[in-house]
């Protein structure tokens, strides 16, 4: 990739995770409104339920995360919290249509595996007792090895779990240490030995963009993840916000890898697994040939929730329960507060505990639509979209921030291809669909906002 093209194009724009992004939900979102968007998210698509679970405790604290968590509390507050967990999700559970079905069920953090599985399981226990599923849902939990025994990886199993997300980072245990990260407890062959015994489907996570890596140290990490063959492998670009998490300026004494090298390291990377025979899925997820991710992505209907990429069977309208959960309706963004002493507080008191959130209107459920196409398969196909909302290809252009001169511009740098009927990024400027997707959005107009840089 041309250094020039780094340069132009390595600016802040939102990840895109959810249009609108995080940034936009405010405190006129109560839990009245919270209530009210549930309800009518009944007789709203997608129809299936997808639950997130949010446990923000942490044995320590990794200087590059931007995920709300916290260090261990005493027994009691974890005690106090857990059952708030489980109060909050019996006062929700009777407001949704019991004729739906639960597609999937994500734990997140902070780290869930701080907690005993018996707790994990009692959760789960609780959700699908009130709901049937759909064939193969994915019910997935977020894990620290470093932490994590013989006995608590073959419990996973019997608590419900059928998809794993490794925590890994790297494997090289000097960079775990800059990044104040504890390397596996156990070998990580003997980890996977496990899960494969069991017939649990498996994903080990990274970060790239730390401080000491290399493009030679991390094709190491990759070479070693490509021999244990998980089902997908996600190279997550670390994001510098430091005005988020002020942990992540221990990372800027020890020194970040500039712009260049970054990419160098995921170009690298990206190298490795496909000529091991991964295929790359959206920004940061490889996945072998015969995932329903990538036969998602062939035929165009690759999808993502706040779950992550998903295809349009496994997704859902999403329910968030904990401190900082997002709950993702069809028309509404609910988020809870982050202090854990209010949400205790509320959540006994009998009252939803919502800090914000946000509900769109009409143009921005259009512009959701476009981005989400763009992200998940690089690829706007104008009538697609219009055929998808019943609505003229003029109205889905209306409501974007719609300029033939700003995608001129893209394509004269190789970025994508474009005429009245479409948008393509090429292949080889995959790294900066977030900058197309931001010059479609009107939001970004008001460029108050702060984002991570794309690359």
């Amino acid at each position: 990739m041309k250094q020039e093209l780094l340069n132009k194009y390595s600016v802040p724009v939102p990840r895109y995770t959810s249009y609108p992004p995080a940034n936009f939900f405010n405190e006129s979102f109560t839990a009245d409104s919270y209530s009210d968007t549930v309800v009518k998210s009944n007789e709203q698509n997608p129809r299936h339920i997808s639950i997130y679970v949010h446990i923000p405790f942490c044995y320590q604290m990794c200087f590059y995360c931007g995920c709300n968590s916290q260090l261990l509390k005493s027994k009691p507050v974890i005690s106090d919290y857990i059952d708030a967990l489980k109060k909050e999700i019996r006062m929700t559970l009777p407001l949704l249509d019991h004729s739906r079905k639960i597609s999937q069920i994500h734990y997140g953090g902070g780290t869930p595996t701080s907690q005993p599985v018996a707790v994990l399981r009692e959760i789960n226990r609780m959700i699908l007792s009130e709901f049937e599923c759909i064939e193969n849902p994915e019910i997935a939990i977020e894990c620290h090895p470093g932490y994590m025994d013989k006995n608590y990886w073959n419990e996973l199993f019997d608590a419900g779990f059928n998809r794993i997300s490794i925590g890994v980072q790297d494997f090289n245990n000097d960079v775990l240490k800059a990044s104040n990260r504890k390397p596996s407890r156990m070998p990580m062959a003997d980890i996977v030995h496990i899960l494969r015994s069991k017939g649990m489907s498996l994903n080990m996570d990274f970060i790239y963009g730390l401080p000491l890596q290399t493009p030679e140290s991390f094709a190491d990490t990759i070479t070693k993840a490509i021999a244990l063959k998980p089902d997908r492998i996600v190279t997550f670009s670390y994001a510098h916000v430091p005005w988020v998490n002020e942990l992540q300026k221990n990372l800027e004494a020890i020194g970040l890898p500039s712009v260049s090298t970054k990419n160098a390291i995921y170009e690298t990377a990206k190298s490795l697994l496909t000529d091991a025979g991964y295929k790359a899925i959206g920004l940061d997820h490889f996945v072998l040939p015969d995932d329903e991710l990538y036969k998602a992505l062939e035929s165009k209907t690759l999808h993502r929730n706040f779950q992550g990429y998903c295809t349009r069977r496994t997704t859902g309208q999403v329910y968030a329960f904990g401190i900082t959960g997002i709950s993702q309706l069809a028309a509404a963004y609910s988020q809870n507060t982050k202090d854990l002493d209010t949400y205790i507080r509320q959540v006994n008191a009998g009252l939803f505990p919502i800090a914000k959130g946000y509900i769109l209107n009409p143009e921005e459920q259009i512009t959701r639509e476009v981005v989400t196409a763009l992200m998940c398969n690089y690829t706007v196909n104008w009538a697609d979209i219009a055929n998808q909302l019943n609505i003229s290809v003029n109205e889905v252009k209306a409501a974007l921030n719609y300029k033939e001169d700003l995608l001129a511009d893209f394509a004269k740098d190789g970025i994508i291809e474009f005429d009245d009927k479409h948008i393509h990024v090429l292949p080889e400027a995959a790294p900066f669909v977030r900058n197309v997707a931001a010059s479609l959005d009107k939001l970004m107009l008001n460029g108050e906002k702060h984002y991570s840089k794309s690359v």
